[in-house]
């Protein structure tokens, strides 16, 4: 497993995202201010966005929309990953 798959998942009202990354890495990804359209649109419903869960280590959502988990690690690292 690389160490920016996602381990743990707690969604956080106003659409944040507490996550938990394999190498223990730990912050909050505040997607508050995106601009949800076209498939990312049903992500702008508070109620809808909760459904939130992990699979092979990325959020995903039941229409199958996900968050690149290396995306996340560069936001809660404020630093790019190598290679990237």
């Amino acid at each position: 497993m690389v160490a920016w798959h996602v381990t743990h998942l707690a969604v956080l009202p106003d659409h944040g995202l507490d996550v938990e990354f394999a190498d223990d890495t730990r912050g909050i990804v505040d997607m508050s201010r995106e601009d949800f359209r076209g498939v990312f649109a049903p992500l702008a419903d508070e109620a809808y966005f909760s459904k939130a869960s992990i699979a092979d280590g990325a959020v995903v959502w039941p229409n199958g929309v996900d968050i690149a988990p290396d995306a996340m690690y560069e936001e809660v690292t404020g630093r790019p990953l190598s290679g990237s």
